[in-house]
Parts: C-alpha cells; sequence; structure tokens
C-alpha cells in the first residue's frame, strides 16, 4: 500500500480461464469473498457483472477477472495521465451492496458500460465525500511510480474510495494508451505531450 494523504491498494482478484464448474472453487482456494465483480478479458471488457453467491459463479464466462467488490458510494474516479499531466474524471459505477442486497440476492447481474461517457457524474448533486476527487499528493506520487514500473507514459487508472473513509482509495482497472476523447482538454494536453 501507498501512503500519503490516503492509501491506494487494489482489491483481491482472481484471474479465471477455466471450465465455468470450477470457479466456486478457485474462489475459495483464493479466499476472495462475495460478491464479486466479474470482468471479462475478451468481447464485451466493458460488461462488468455482480456476482453475489457461490453458485452463480459457475453461469460466468471465462477467459475473466474476478475482483472483491469494494462499496464506494457508486462513484469511480478516471485518471489520466499524459507525460506528467494528471487529470481526473468523476463517472458514475455500480451501486454500494449492504447485507440485506447479500441476503436477498442471487445470481449474476449485468451492468453494460459501467463508466461510459454518458454516466459523467462531474455535475451530479453528489454526497460530498463521496464526490471529492482523491488529493493531488496522492495522484502525483501514485503516477510517479506506475510510470516508473510500467514505462508508460499514456495511461489511465480507474480508482474508487472505500465508501465511509476519507482516505482509503483501490485502483479498480487500468488502462494503457486508453480513448483521451472522454478528457476535458484531451487535447491541448496530449499536443502539450507530443511537444515535449
Amino acid at each position: 500500500m501507498l501512503i500519503f494523504a490516503g492509501k491506494v491498494g487494489v482489491p483481491k482478484q482472481l484471474f479465471v480461464n477455466t471450465d465455468p464448474l470450477s470457479i466456486p472453487a478457485a474462489v475459495m482456494r483464493a479466499g476472495l469473498s462475495l460478491p464479486l465483480v466479474a470482468k471479462p478479458l475478451v468481447a464485451k471488457s466493458h460488461e462488468l457483472s455482480l456476482a453475489y453467491d457461490s453458485a452463480s459463479l459457475t453461469k460466468l464466462e471465462p477467459p475473466l477477472v474476478l475482483q472483491e467488490f469494494v462499496n464506494h458510494g457508486g462513484v469511480l474516479f478516471k485518471v489520466y495521465i499524459v507525460g506528467d499531466a494528471i487529470r481526473v474524471v468523476r463517472r458514475f459505477s455500480l451501486p454500494n451492496v449492504d447485507e440485506g442486497d447479500l441476503s436477498n440476492n442471487a445470481g449474476v447481474f449485468r451492468f453494460p458500460r459501467v463508466s461510459c461517457a454518458a454516466a459523467t457524474a462531474e455535475d451530479a448533486d453528489l454526497d460530498p465525500h463521496v464526490a471529492e476527487l482523491p488529493p493531488r499528493p496522492l495522484l502525483e506520487i501514485l503516477a510517479r511510480e506506475l510510470r516508473r514500473r510500467l514505462g508508460l507514459r499514456l495511461f489511465n487508472i480507474d480508482m474508487i474510495r472505500e465508501h465511509g473513509t476519507r482516505d482509503r482509495f483501490y485502483v479498480i482497472d487500468m488502462n494503457y494508451f486508453p480513448g483521451y476523447g472522454k478528457m476535458p482538454g484531451y487535447e491541448h494536453v496530449f499536443t502539450d505531450f507530443l511537444l515535449s
């Protein structure tokens, strides 16, 4: 975990590329807790699913990544890194899951295009504790470390803040050379990067 104006981690996850009937046992061996976000690795890679119970895991279609769900107030932060520039955009995300949801729901629920451009949360009337952007110093250290370790200069990460905290963040996705069309002012940032 990175500590500076907050903590950044990654939810527990598991890569699955086997028979769907073996998924519940693999999840148990890996020590993952339900519910799990299922992220397909091919075709509909933006179509997430939320699996509430062990039996529903057999209905998933590998290859995919299973990631423990972290309540985050239904908002994610798309952090765009273009060279040394960092831009953050709020997007709506999956809703929180409470104990009632876990005991009253079974199955797999699909959420197509969770963080698409139409799902902007920039002008929404949100709880300030949910909408507050991650601290700039935290983002700068995280971006610098990722650039150094990965050797990338163009990428974005999706971050969430654990619901009920101010300083606990999770990186839930990362894309190298993502589409920058959703980033406000991308033309100027990208031009400055190319000229530097």
